[in-house]
């Protein structure tokens, strides 16, 4: 059990996403950061898709109320047990009564804690994620809230493991870490200084020559009123040749829409599952995180790769993610 002395800007829970009901207008949600989520899930002998909390900007203040195995993986808010500072991207064995704390942003901008067994909230239409817009999954369909009480589900074989093994190493400490980390090749892709690379879009071609030069020329920076729904960017205007309608077509995690305004939208991972506006791209799924994890006022900048590219490099990813996760799993045994 975890109990919640202070909520954070914006803390809920989260799985891998609400698959099935879009036909019906129902949103994915889910993590903004797939990546940090599926391993930070790894490390504690979760399913990758087990819920955990999504932490925005600012972390909560939780109190373990038994021993618990945790890893937080993303951004970096300084978390910290009973003062003492906590390494990100490990397993990590918590004392019961002892206190997590999260303080200034260092990089990134989301993090995610996962608890062995998993937090354990109710399925809503085969998922436990946060849509807040319908308050629907998660904690009653809402952020977390100081005095919430999180329960956690049952601990699965390689959890029990690792617990069995670092229990011995707790004795008088608060925490005790596991002595391996998660290669920095992995945690390397919440970095900044690449270029998101993107996919043209459907309606690429119909904007102006102009405008489809400075989508890859110029950066772009993110709006204040931006949320998990999508990111509004600042900068030059994106035009088309001339005026058109469109009908509401589907649109998908990093869809890249222009209103009529000129300003671009990043569609993330609540957003609505058709659109009108017209496409100029769509961000390759392996830089997804590198937007997840961008803040309000960061500029991006976009180059363009081609869509066999863009699948080349998703397979090469996930081919490193299966063997990060067989890694994990022989360490833990």
């Amino acid at each position: 059990m975890i109990n919640i002395l202070k909520a954070g800007l914006l803390t809920t829970v989260q799985d891998l996403g609400r698959y099935g009901y879009q036909k019906f207008g129902v949103i994915v949600s889910g993590s903004m950061d797939p990546i940090a989520h599926r391993i930070s899930n790894w490390l504690v002998g979760n399913d990758e898709n087990h819920a955990v909390l999504e932490m925005t900007l600012t972390g909560p203040l939780l109190e373990f109320q038994e021993n618990s195995l945790i890893s937080i993986c993303g951004g970096d808010l300084s978390p910290t047990i009973n003062g003492d500072p906590v390494p990100l991207w490990r397993s990590v064995l918590v004392k019961k009564g002892s206190t997590l704390k999260f303080g200034r942003c260092k990089s990134g901008s989301r993090a995610y804690l996962a608890v062995a067994g998993g937090i354990d909230v109710p399925l809503v239409m085969g998922s436990r994620s946060t849509y807040m817009r319908a308050g629907i999954g998660g904690y009653g369909g809402r952020p977390i809230k100081e005095g919430d009480l999180l329960k956690h589900g049952a601990l699965q074989r390689d959890s029990l493991d690792m617990v069995d093994y670092l229990t011995p190493y707790l004795e008088d400490r608060d925490f005790t870490e596991i002595d391996w980390s998660i290669s920095s090749e992995f945690i390397s892709i919440h970095q900044r200084e690449k270029a998101v690379r993107v996919i043209a879009g459907p309606e690429f071609d119909f904007f102006s020559e102009e405008s489809r030069q400075a989508f890859v020329d110029q950066p772009f920076k993110i709006s204040p009123q931006s949320d998990r729904m999508g990111y509004r960017l600042e900068g030059n205007p994106l035009v088309l040749q001339e005026e058109m309608n469109m009908i509401s077509e589907a649109v998908t995690f990093g869809t890249i829409q222009v209103p009529s305004d000129g300003k671009p939208i990043i569609l993330l991972a609540d957003r609505q599952t058709t659109g009108g506006y017209p496409r100029i791209g769509q961000v390759a799924s392996i830089d997804l995180p590198l937007v997840a994890q961008a803040k309000p006022g960061e500029e991006l900048s976009f180059s363009l790769i081609t869509r066999e590219e863009a699948q080349k490099l998703l397979i090469e990813r996930e081919y490193q993610l299966r063997h990060l996760k067989q890694g994990i799993a022989l360490k833990i045994k």
